[in-house]
C-alpha cells in the first residue's frame, strides 16, 4: 500500500478548505484553522511541523472578502496576507516543505486579457496588492507553486453578477479536483476555466442572479491564458 504524502492546510475551516475535505482522496491533510495554526505566530507554525512533518503546505488562509476590507485595515490586510504569508515561507524553507499559495488574478491590469503568467502584473486594488505582497515572500523559495486564481462557492452566493466582465472562473470543486494533477509544479500558474462573463458563469448555479455592470469597479477583460494549465491537466 502506498503511503499518502502528508498536507498541512492553512484556513483550516474556510470556504475552500471545507469543499477539499469532501473531494480529496489523494494526500494525508490536516486542515488547521486561524485558532491552532496561527500564521502570525512562527513558533506555533514550527511545532506544527515538528509535529505533523508535512510533504506539502496548502496556504489558504488570510484575508479575502469583502474587498472593501483592505482599504478600511490596511494593518490586517499586510499582517494577514503578507507577514503572515511570509512567516509560512520562512518555515517552510526551513523545512524544506512544499509550499502552494493561493493567489488571485487580480494582480493582472485587466485590460487587454488573455494574460500570461509572464506578463506584468498591476494589481487592481488592495486585496490584489496584498496577494502580490505574499507572492513576493513565495518566490524567494524555489520549491513553490503560486496559484492566480478566479474562483468562488457553489451555488453562486450573491445577488448580482457582471455582465460585462470577461473571466475564467472556477468553482471550488473543481479546483479541488485540478489540485493533484499541479502539486508538484513550481513557479507560477494561472488557473480557471472558460472565458465567459461573471453573469453567465453565476447562472450556471444560481438561476435567480440579477445582472449588473462591473465597468465602474473592474477593467473589462481579466480573462487568462491557461495554456500551461491545459498542458498539465
Amino acid at each position: 500500500m502506498i503511503k499518502k504524502k502528508k498536507m498541512i492546510v492553512t484556513g483550516g475551516n474556510g470556504r475552500f478548505a471545507k469543499v477539499l475535505k469532501k473531494k480529496n482522496k489523494s494526500y494525508k491533510i490536516f486542515f488547521l484553522d486561524k485558532d491552532q495554526l496561527n500564521i502570525l505566530k512562527i513558533n506555533n507554525i514550527r511545532r506544527y511541523f515538528q509535529k505533523i512533518k508535512p510533504d506539502y503546505l496548502l496556504h489558504c488562509a488570510g484575508l479575502s472578502a469583502p474587498m472593501s476590507l483592505h482599504d478600511r485595515d490596511i494593518d490586517k490586510s499586510i499582517k494577514l496576507n503578507i507577514i503572515g504569508t511570509s512567516n509560512v515561507v520562512k518555515v517552510c524553507s526551513e523545512n524544506k516543505v512544499k509550499i502552494i499559495y493561493f493567489s488571485t488574478a487580480y494582480v493582472y491590469d485587466g485590460i487587454k486579457g488573455n494574460h500570461s503568467e509572464k506578463d506584468p502584473v498591476r494589481p487592481l486594488n488592495n486585496y490584489a496588492w496584498s496577494k502580490l505582497g505574499g507572492e513576493c515572500a513565495v518566490q524567494l523559495y524555489k520549491n513553490s507553486l503560486i496559484l492566480r486564481l478566479m474562483m468562488c462557492e457553489k451555488p453562486f452566493q450573491h445577488e448580482y453578477a457582471f455582465y460585462d466582465i470577461k473571466t475564467n472562473f472556477l468553482f471550488h470543486e473543481e479546483v479541488a479536483q485540478i489540485l493533484p494533477k499541479i502539486i508538484d509544479e513550481t513557479g507560477i500558474l494561472n488557473v480557471g476555466g472558460k472565458l465567459q462573463t461573471v453573469y453567465n458563469f453565476a447562472k450556471i448555479s444560481n438561476k435567480r442572479v440579477k445582472k449588473i455592470s462591473g465597468k465602474k469597479i473592474y477593467p473589462p477583460n481579466l480573462s487568462m491564458n491557461l495554456r500551461k494549465l491545459k498542458q498539465l491537466i
